[in-house]
């Protein structure tokens, strides 16, 4: 089978509308996207019938707004690709979003209801009038009886009162209709505001040797998609592995939707470029300020010319590459349960990680976060509280993890659930991480952690030329839960960056310390009901008259 391929088009061609019009269109089938941080890359495919000789076709269901430079178009049967442009469909009946649709639908639908209920308002109003008049009529009408007249008056005025009892009804279901129409007009223009994409057009003029079907496949770059990462986090208890969930918000508004593709998500970016910097020569020369010469730039020296030379530093290309992941459908526990890595292939051969897997999905193109799983993981990992109480009093359940290293995770938010309910959220981010990645699960209220300013040991004192402020404080904790807890404290003496303000008479029992940065951290066992406290101070000497931020 011979096989042809066009690549890179990089020259943008101006399409009339006439020349569109007369040609048969094509609807590609978009089969999977690549999802970029910020962009993707969709592969659509078709088979199309040709002639022998020159065929121009124009293929639909394309995106809008396409990287050209991406453009690459492939056949079989020994057809050969002789050119390809993009052209944005503004033509095409859908050049808003969908949303958009449906809030104008939504509109033009309350627009016709307020008609009928202005008409219903003006028929009743026309009623009120002739029952007014008639009445009116009826009172200057002498020739009826006493009964007669009370009698047409009773009438009129029942059937009055009815028709403005009806009136009021409709005028409050006006005033409904209003305010709706005005909530949804704010809601349209926000929705507009959003800068809907609307899809594409392909053509494509292709040269047959001989009358034929070939398969096209064509693939490209959208700037409108992308992805981040986020995790859900599961703990059973202060026991046992960590479940971690990874999963991806993916959006696009390419202006076209991926019905059942198989999506890839990378952390490349295609448009940081495939080129390495290069580094130029770094000049070094005389600053000499540049003065004012009345505009005579001949009086001017010439190190004014020449103090720039050579003096930038220039830099071509970037970065690419990145981990890839193929993602898997469901977004929810259930699914992550019914065997989601069952569809993974981890694959480590190449510079990218990727995670292969086989389930479509469907992306809409709308432009909001869509939730979709990529794998479930059972990690290893020991519990500690820890606890800050300088700046919270509660104790905090963190999960000590190990053996992430080859999860391939990004920097993200996280769900924390402990022990099956919902506990608020937290971050992922294992850049800074060393051997043993830490997670927190949230707050314990039933570990109490105090932290008191010791009033007896408070001093200030002047001493000749120095004035020597004292520092005590005690921290107690006591574990009411019914099983023994690890616990971590940290607090913090003050350091100084002057020589005249000195930090002495540091008491710190049973603390490691940092002296660099004056972090003290105690590690602690308490047995169930146990209560335990610690205790740290300090004094700070610095010169009379000055003043010196310290804690009050």
């Amino acid at each position: 089978m011979r096989y042809s391929r066009l690549t890179s088009i990089s020259c943008i061609s101006i399409l009339f509308v006439n020349s569109l019009q007369a040609q048969t269109p094509q609807k590609l089938n978009i089969d999977a996207a690549t999802i970029f941080l910020s962009g993707a890359e969709l592969i659509s495919s078709a088979k199309v019938n040709l002639s022998k000789g020159e065929n121009e076709l124009i293929f639909t269901n394309v995106a809008g707004d396409v990287n050209s430079q991406s453009l690459s178009v492939s056949c079989t049967n020994g057809v050969v690709v002789e050119s390809a442009t993009f052209q944005n469909n503004y033509l095409a009946t859908e050049v808003f979003s969908p949303k958009v649709k449906e809030i104008k639908d939504s509109i033009e639908l309350i627009v016709a209801t307020k008609a009928q209920v202005n008409n219903k308002i003006a028929t009743l109003a026309e009623q009120i009038a002739i029952l007014q008049g008639n009445r009116k009529v009826s009172g200057e009408n002498t020739g009826l009886s006493v009964a007669e007249l009370t009698k047409m008056l009773d009438l009129i005025g029942t059937r009055m009162e009815n028709i403005l009892n009806q009136k009021n009804k409709e005028e409050a279901v006006l005033s409904k209709l209003n305010e709706r129409q005005a909530k949804l007009n704010k809601q349209l223009d926000e929705e507009q505001k959003k800068g809907f994409q609307p899809g594409g057009q392909l053509l494509v003029k292709f040269y047959s040797p001989e009358a034929t079907t070939t398969a096209v496949t064509i693939d490209y770059v959208v700037p409108h998609a992308g992805w981040t990462p986020t995790y859900d986090v599961w703990a059973d208890g202060a026991s046992g592995p960590i479940k971690l969930y990874y999963k991806a918000n993916i959006f696009q508004n390419s202006g076209v939707k991926w019905n059942n593709v198989r999506l890839s998500l990378s952390t490349g970016n295609p448009n940081e470029g495939a080129q390495a910097p290069t580094l130029n020569p770094w000049f070094l020369a005389f600053y000499v300020p540049i003065q004012n010469y009345n505009n005579n730039m001949a009086q001017a020296p010439a190190a004014v010319y020449q103090s720039n030379k050579g003096g930038a530093l220039s830099f071509g290309g970037g970065r690419s590459g990145g981990t890839k992941y193929l993602i898997d459908n469901g977004d929810s526990v259930a699914d992550y349960q019914t065997g989601i890595n069952n569809y993974v292939t981890v694959d480590n051969s190449g510079i990218n990680t990727s995670f292969d897997i086989d389930l479509p999905y469907t992306i809409p193109s709308d432009g909001q976060q869509h939730l979709v799983a990529i794998k479930r993981f059972e990690l290893p990992a020991t519990y500690r509280y820890f606890a800050v109480p300088k700046l919270d009093k509660d104790a905090f359940l963190q999960a000590q993890v190990t053996n992430w290293e080859d999860l391939n995770l990004l920097p993200g938010t996280s769900n924390i659930f402990y022990e099956g309910t919902y506990v608020g959220q937290g971050t992922i981010d294992v850049r800074n991480v060393k051997d043993t990645m830490t997670l927190s699960l949230g707050r314990d209220k039933k570990i109490v952690v105090k932290r008191e300013r010791d009033t007896k040991r408070r001093s200030v004192k002047t001493i000749g030329t120095n004035v020597r402020e004292t520092f005590a404080y005690t921290i107690s904790v006591r574990n009411t839960r019914k099983e023994p807890i690890n616990l971590i404290i940290q607090d913090q003496l003050p350091v100084s960056n002057d020589k005249d303000i000195v930090i002495e008479d540091v008491e710190k029992e049973n603390a490691e310390s940092e002296e660099t940065t004056g972090m003290l951290k105690w590690t602690l066992t308490l047995n169930s009901n146990e209560t335990k406290k610690e205790q740290f101070g300090f004094t700070v000497k610095y010169p009379k008259g000055k003043t010196v931020q310290l804690p009050r």
